[in-house]
């Protein structure tokens, strides 16, 4: 009789060490899975920056939603959420499910995120705080039959009172509600506007590489969209956001900003900008020509004028044939320096064409030098790479490797958020063939 318990009582254990394992190996299944979301919650589009970074959640929606590649710390925190909800039906487009929603703007309330950590929670501001966001992007214009019926949109620069094209440069950091509010009336999803009354005769990615510059990104938005609205172009804003540690990579920010884009919209005209240079005089109009431009000739950093006469760095304007030409940007300047010269030289040796500038007078910028932006350290590669003379097929957009987190679609710009796996230089090296020094 004791055998006979004895052996019930090792079989119950056995049931329960069974039960235990596989309790254990379904949670460990379920932590590796991707993260399911429901399509509705990503009309809920907030970002957080990650302590070491300005790594991004996909969103937030009174809990933390995390993307299933990215690798960002854990965090507790609380987001208060309201919800303005409109008649309007909006697709998700790249959704598999592929069902219908009614629009809704979703605005964030509080302010900071609080980050448990192994010494003391930390209290951080959320970026993006107050930026409505759509669950589409959206490119209405009229139908084809009305559209192609009205006038082309023409932007006169040859007024003889020249002080109507100058620019009041909007110095006051607003929150992005605000923004909306005064440049956003006419605006669609991801920051696109299209001019009414007028067919343009451009589509143009306005594509601004970014890291972790949130108030200079608030003072650029508030004054290019007014700018840009005033050209009556057809345009649309791109962020670019580096995310991790690995060395900032400005011209790869640039090509991943021209792939992504192309998904979503025949663009045509590409301008590349940084978030710190804004535009003085609306004759420097945004369009681009059948050469490469030069726009910031005079920024006044440097007393407004032209440092060097190969300088192509700042903003730029590529057609698509030249852009996809030129194999588009480098990818192997890591840190500051380096890559707008290449470029450059691509436009000079391999597209067999130079490049243009307004005059100095129009092409005028003024240089954001506030905020606490410190640089990235200088490539002490960069001229090795410079001057090798590779072969610039070996390097460019078909090169360009990235990890992409997700895609936000704010009201006042199209956010990417990606990282940049970090290529060593004797990689690179050996991928453009670089001939060692003797």
């Amino acid at each position: 009789m004791f055998q006979n318990r004895r052996t019930v009582f090792l079989f119950v254990c056995s049931l329960v060490f069974v039960q235990a394992l596989y309790y254990i190996a379904t949670l460990q299944i379920k932590r590796n899975e991707p993260t399911i979301v429901n399509p509705t919650s990503l009309l809920i589009l907030t970002s957080i920056y990650n302590k070491s970074s300005d790594n991004h959640l996909s969103s937030v929606q009174q809990n933390q939603v995390y993307s299933s590649n990215d690798n960002s710390t854990q965090t507790n925190h609380t987001v208060d959420i309201s919800f303005i909800t409109t008649a309007h039906n909006f697709t998700f487009a790249n959704s598999p499910l592929n069902i219908t929603v009614n629009q809704t703007i979703a605005t964030t309330i509080s302010t900071t995120a609080i980050y448990n950590t192994t010494a003391h929670p930390i209290t951080i501001p959320i970026p993006f705080l107050n930026a409505s966001s759509f669950s589409s992007f959206n490119y209405f214009k009229s139908p084809p039959d009305i559209y192609n019926s009205l006038p082309i949109c023409n932007f006169s620069i040859s007024n003889n009172d020249t002080s109507i094209y100058k620019v009041t440069i909007n110095q006051t950091i607003n929150s992005y509600n605000v923004i909306e509010e005064n440049h956003g009336k006419d605006l669609y999803s991801g920051g696109h506007f299209i001019p009414t009354g007028c067919q343009t005769e451009q589509r143009l990615a306005l594509i601004i590489c970014y890291r972790n510059r949130e108030q200079h990104l608030k003072l650029f938005l508030a004054n290019i969209h007014p700018f840009l609205q005033k050209q009556k172009l057809d345009y649309t804003i791109f962020i670019v956001n580096q995310h991790g540690n690995d060395p900032f990579n400005r011209a790869a920010l640039f090509n991943v900003g021209y792939i992504e884009a192309m998904k979503l919209y025949s663009f045509d005209c590409f301008i590349f900008h940084d978030v710190d240079l804004l535009p003085e005089d609306l004759r420097n109009v945004y369009k681009c020509g059948g050469q490469p431009r030069h726009m910031s000739v005079a920024v006044d950093k440097f007393n407004y004028k032209l440092l060097y006469s190969t300088l192509f760095g700042g903003v730029t304007a590529f057609n698509l044939t030249d852009f996809i030409g030129a194999n588009g940007y480098p990818t192997v300047y890591w840190g500051w320096g380096g890559e707008d010269d290449d470029m450059y030289l691509r436009v000079v040796k391999k597209l067999k064409k130079s490049i243009t500038r307004y005059p100095i007078e129009i092409a005028r910028y003024k240089m954001i030098r506030t905020h606490d932006h410190t640089s990235s350290k200088a490539n002490p590669n960069r001229h090795s790479i410079l001057y090798s003379k590779y072969d610039y097929s070996r390097d460019g957009i078909n090169t360009t490797h990235y990890n992409l987190h997700n895609i936000v679609f704010y009201k006042l710009f199209t956010l990417i958020n990606v990282t940049l796996p970090e290529e060593p230089f004797e990689k690179i090296r050996t991928r453009l063939n670089m001939k060692r020094k003797a």
